[in-house]
């Protein structure tokens, strides 16, 4: 983890005293090891004398201990802040934390805006921005479908960390629409390559015919992919210039849900510009 300079840090920041007490914990969370305050303190560029105050106040609060060793005091964080990232991951509810981006989305698009999760083998739609209209389409909050067969499930397998992949590739399920192409694990692992390539998963007329899918990634505080914000559409109405206008957008609300969930912008894929 990249410590700032902690002078412009300190300049920059409106309370300095809890900008440094940040940095030490975070240096804490990033060491491989114990750190003494001594090493401490240089990894931060902080007085020593405040460094140890910081330090001892993480550790009448609990979120960090010490082992002595002779006249040594080496420091490593505690599981306290983990406790306190549980209990916001269970207050996070996907269904509202990009609703009023979604909206928008959904009205600039005049098309289903959705938010997808993986469950084995399954896409799960857990929020959905639908669009005033005549025809409706057959996405709702519940609905599940083969994670292969949809771009919030490729957008999301993209990313899964390799033996989690490895598992749901025997899963891999035939599409029905006339766009089906080879179902196998080589090309699966090549759609998924292409995905990484251009940040965002299509899905054209592959599940059911004349209806298509774009959809982009989201990542949580650990930088692990966690679901997918799609769009749906008439085929027709999702190719060419449409098509990059919904993938930028999918991409736009995505990087919002990942700040929101506590992504770093540094673990956030690099990915083309929409053009």
């Amino acid at each position: 983890m990249a410590i700032p300079d902690q002078a412009d840090a300190a300049e920059r920041a409106p309370s300095p005293a809890v900008d440094r007490a940040l940095t030490v914990l975070e240096r804490l969370v990033a060491a491989d090891e114990e750190l003494t305050l001594t090493a401490l303190a240089k990894a931060t560029r902080i007085p020593l004398a405040t460094c140890a105050s910081i330090a001892y106040t993480l550790e009448r609060r609990g979120y960090a201990t010490r082992r002595v060793v002779g006249r040594s005091h080496f420091w490593r964080p505690t599981l306290r802040l983990y406790g306190l990232a549980s209990q916001l991951v269970r207050k996070v509810d996907l269904s509202s934390v990009a609703q009023p981006e979604m909206r928008a989305l959904a009205d600039e698009l005049s098309m289903p805006v959705h938010i997808g999760v993986l469950d084995g083998a399954s896409v799960v739609y857990v929020a959905k921005a639908a669009t005033a209209g005549f025809i409706q389409f057959d996405t709702y909050p519940g609905k599940v479908s083969p994670f292969n067969l949809t771009a919030l499930g490729r957008a999301i397998a993209a990313y899964l960390p390799e033996e989690e992949l490895e598992a749901l590739l025997p899963r891999l399920v035939v599409g029905r629409g006339p766009g089906a192409g080879d179902s196998g694990p080589e090309a699966f692992r090549k759609l998924l390559k292409e995905v990484r390539s251009r940040g965002y998963a299509v899905e054209d007329e592959e599940e059911q015919a004349e209806v298509a899918c774009v959809a982009a990634p989201f990542f949580d505080a650990e930088g692990l992919v966690a679901g997918s914000v799609g769009v749906t559409g008439f085929a027709r109405d999702l190719r060419g210039r449409r098509r990059k206008q919904a993938a930028a957008g999918v991409l736009r609300v995505a990087a919002e849900v990942s700040r929101r969930l506590g992504c770093p912008p540094a673990a956030l894929p690099q990915t083309k510009a929409v053009s």
